[in-house]
């Protein structure tokens, strides 16, 4: 009798690997597949979801104008906002080619609103990004881990959540002086703490499921599970949760600069300029406080409204799942 699967003499009673699978590995790459196309899947319901909420789509818009506005405006829009002219001071909207008017050293308003927006920017998306990855990673290990772990992990968030994160930041600004990737850093580290409870919780309820006690059950790592099977499926929580954190490390970081602890000059941010502004209320320059506190609230309203419509997004992806 003939064996017609194994190829030729001395093949013995090797089997063949199945269609689609690793011949390397034995791993069945269908499954990798399938688990890509349910994600894009689901990328793809958010983005429709999301683009159904119109005060989402108004936030984007804003957001993007900005950025666009603080990054490419200056190659437009040339200006210097170094050296000091005090044959300009004080000017009004409209005056000698300025279009906002300037500042009490002749820098341009208009140009000065792109270079400060450049910092708040920058300062807000990367200690957002900072913050959120740093209270995800807390947030999964402690509650993967349980037991007195998990109780000590979330007494330290709860000791630094106790501290006021101005008070903290002021603190640090009087002993050092303010650089862009400091207070990146510094509004980083004491902004994770919110994220960090938040993912806890989300951890506390996925650590039961049967796809986590499986990876146990085979032997699996705390590691394996926390990074394979948990931050996955708290994405949701970390990318809603990054756009208030965005906007809450602009709020800071124009609080800190408000109080004359900000970037040094001629370095500036959106909170700086009003900090700079204001002594001169009285005198009736407004166009040195209303152009920066505009942008301000118009960036901090996107950010929330854009993680307002996330957060709808995902609500609505996860009662479908259900």
């Amino acid at each position: 009798m003939t064996r017609g699967t194994t190829g030729g003499p001395g093949t013995g009673d090797r089997s063949v690997p199945a269609a689609g699978s690793s011949p390397e590995l034995g791993a069945p790459r269908p499954a990798v597949a399938h688990r890509a196309g349910r994600g894009a899947g689901m990328a793809r319901r958010v983005a429709r979801d999301f683009s159904r909420n119109r005060l989402g789509m108004v936030g984007l818009g804003i957001i993007v104008g900005l950025v666009l506005f603080c990054f490419v405006g200056p190659l437009v829009y040339h200006t210097d906002q170094v050296h000091v002219n005090l044959a300009q001071v004080d000017l009004p909207p409209g005056h000698s080619g300025h279009l906002l008017g300037t500042d009490d050293v002749g820098h341009d308003i208009l140009g000065r609103l792109m270079y400060g927006g450049r910092n708040s920017l920058e300062i807000g998306l990367a200690a957002g990004v900072i913050a959120v990855w740093l209270g995800t990673l807390w947030g999964a290990v402690a509650g993967y881990a349980g037991g007195w772990v998990e109780g000590l992990m979330m007494r330290i968030v709860d000791a630094g959540i106790a501290i006021p994160a101005l008070f903290l930041l002021l603190v640090v600004a009087t002993m050092v002086t303010p650089t862009v990737p400091m207070l990146i850093v510094i509004i980083g580290l004491v902004s994770w703490l919110v994220p960090a409870r938040l993912v806890r919780a989300e951890t506390v309820s996925l650590r039961t499921r049967d796809y986590v006690q499986v990876v146990k059950a085979m032997g699996g790592g705390a590691t394996r599970a926390v990074f394979r099977h948990i931050v996955p499926n708290v994405v949701g929580t970390m990318i809603v949760n990054a756009t208030f954190q965005v906007a809450d490390a602009i709020l800071l970081l124009a609080y800190v600069s408000f109080l004359g602890l900000g970037l040094p000059q001629p370095q500036t941010d959106w909170g700086g300029m009003l900090s700079n502004g204001i002594q001169y209320t009285y005198d009736g320059y407004w166009w040195m406080i209303i152009p920066a506190g505009v942008v301000i609230v118009l960036v901090v309203s996107a950010f929330n409204f854009v993680g307002d419509a996330l957060r709808d997004a995902f609500e609505v992806r996860l009662q479908g799942r259900s």
